[in-house]
């Protein structure tokens, strides 16, 4: 509570968080109905559930490197505003139409306005809150959870009540979580710099007299970022075997009681808000980061081997056997959630973070699409030896990502002998 009074970024990292928890909790209850609702109300059947969803992860993937190329040019707050406010557009269009047709692009651009959104906001804090980032990093995770908590306890009530109005109220809640998001933003101040982390003197330093602006890189000639975006990607892996993998093999695989599932997101929550802080003390700068991926590693090597164990197991042996792989994916994602946000920042150049950023953004998205097609049609697939086998490459990929991250940040700080302030908040 104390860190929430007194943010990194003091005043206006406290409002971007309240912003943040409220668009998180309209966000829960959206979550928590839309595929009821696309079901019972707009009358789809699966096929077409599974391409309205699979075409608005695609747009999600678009949204943050989007995001960030528009914000070398553009103010961020202006920017998620702007998000904010396309999302109310389209949520106030599923009230209004219910053909397939029209559905698909409203969820597209939702799903590309939301992803574009988080983008924004991970910039905006680590513009504001500079070398402390992680620190922000941490508290959002906790008001982010806490209000996705809230969320579905709101989305229970309208879906207990099941009727088409109940559904309509959900989706105007979930609106106007957004407009209120919006003020909320407009309310802060522009961060300082364009495409820094964070500009030391809050305005950017004046370029030479007569001297032409250096071109800023592009994050996709850079192999280097590139390599770190694509091993983050299965890095991310914690978020689809919680809500994906745990689930089915407890329900296909083992004889634990069904009622199990829901304590898996609860366990989640609840850590997720008392440990985050104390995690991420442990994950602070650049080399803090990269040893944090090694032990994500690990940690869901330990998940994958209980997993793996509560195989065929009773209904007592099963459920503790997997609420303690709950338990280790969690502190998994919670040092996950840190390292990766901030090796995004550090491995980039001091002038593009934004762009960079944006590019980074992608591996969330690209798991949220793949991952759980890898659990069910690869791992679950090769039953326990599966669960072993994914334990074993998250590892290795662990190990490899560390090894590649180390050796940028040297290569990085190594030209500059005497770095300035403003590359030094780049470089940790």
């Amino acid at each position: 509570m104390a860190q929430l009074r007194k943010p990194p970024g003091g005043r206006d990292a406290r409002i971007m968080l309240l912003a943040q928890c409220v668009d998180r909790t309209g966000s829960g209850v959206w979550a928590a109905a839309s595929v009821l609702y696309f079901t019972y109300v707009c009358g789809m059947d699966a096929r077409q559930l599974g391409v309205l969803l699979g075409v608005g992860a695609a747009a999600g993937i678009a949204g943050s490197p989007l995001a960030g190329r528009a914000a070398e040019r553009l103010p961020v707050r202006w920017l998620l505003i702007g998000c904010h406010l396309l999302r109310i557009g389209t949520m106030g269009l599923l009230l209004v139409v219910d053909d397939f047709a029209t559905l698909l692009p409203a969820v597209a651009l939702t799903c590309l306005a939301e992803r574009a959104a988080k983008t924004l906001e991970m910039l905006f804090a680590t513009r504001i809150a500079g070398e402390r980032r992680g620190t922000y990093q941490a508290l959002f995770r906790s008001v982010a959870n806490a209000g996705y908590a809230l969320g579905a306890g709101i989305a229970a009530i309208g879906l207990a009540m099941g009727t088409t109005n109940a559904y309509r109220v959900l989706i105007v809640a979930n609106a106007l979580s957004f407009a209120l998001a919006a003020v909320l933003v407009w309310r802060t101040r522009e961060p300082a710099g364009r495409g820094l982390v964070a500009a030391a003197s809050g305005e950017e330093p004046a370029a030479a007299p007569g001297a032409a602006p250096a071109a800023a890189p592009s994050p996709w000639r850079d192999r280097g970022y590139l390599l770190f975006v694509a091993l983050d990607m299965p890095l991310n892996l914690d978020d689809s075997i919680l809500n994906v993998g745990l689930p089915l093999w407890l329900v296909h695989h083992t004889g634990a009681p069904h009622a199990v599932v829901p304590v898996f997101l609860i366990l989640n929550t609840v850590l997720v808000v008392l440990l985050q802080l104390r995690v991420s003390a442990r994950a602070q700068g650049p080399r803090g980061a990269a040893a944090a991926v090694g032990w994500y590693g690990l940690t869901l090597l330990g998940c994958c081997l209980l997993t793996a164990l509560a195989t065929g197991g009773g209904p007592w042996t099963a459920s503790l056997a997997l609420l303690a792989a709950a338990m280790l994916v969690t502190l998994a994602e919670l040092m996950r959630s840190v390292s990766s946000w901030e090796l995004a920042v550090v491995l980039a150049p001091p002038g593009a973070q934004a762009s960079y950023l944006g590019v980074a953004g992608m591996a969330q998205s690209v798991q949220k699409s793949v991952g759980p097609l890898l659990l069910t049609g690869v791992v679950m697939t090769a039953g326990p030896a599966g669960w072993l086998a994914l334990g074993a490459a998250t590892v290795g990929l662990g190990a490899l990502q560390r090894r590649a991250s180390l050796r940028r940040l040297a290569a990085l700080a190594g030209p500059a002998a005497e770095p300035s302030p403003r590359v030094g908040a780049a470089v940790g």
